[in-house]
């Protein structure tokens, strides 16, 4: 059972390694085919596009260790802000968020 759960775990890392380098692959072609054309750029190489992939996953996409402001942490937020509220205070509470909803705002909330 071990030597099962050892090969799955050295398979999951080849795999990781084998992705990390066919996306940074990718980001190499797609910019050097179409960057320099379109905004004048100098072409990269593989590692500076392993760079780029590194520093877009960390400034756009976190590290995922820990749940973002989710659903569920804005539901709770929501229950604490309304309980004190009076059922007057609710129901102008909750047209707000619904009107924020109808332009857009907070989508993925309501």
């Amino acid at each position: 059972m071990k030597n099962r759960f050892k090969g799955k775990i050295v398979l999951f890392v080849l795999l990781a390694i084998a992705m990390f380098f066919a996306v940074s692959a990718i980001v190499m072609v797609l910019w050097n085919h179409l960057l320099p054309e379109i905004l004048g750029v100098k072409a990269i190489t593989f590692w500076q596009a392993s760079g780029i992939l590194i520093l877009s996953k960390i400034l756009f996409g976190g590290f995922h260790g820990k749940k973002g402001f989710g659903r569920e942490k804005f539901q709770k937020l929501k229950e604490e802000r309304m309980s004190g509220m009076t059922e007057e205070e609710k129901e102008k509470f909750k047209e707000m968020w619904k009107k924020r909803c109808e332009r857009g705002f907070f989508r993925d909330q309501c």
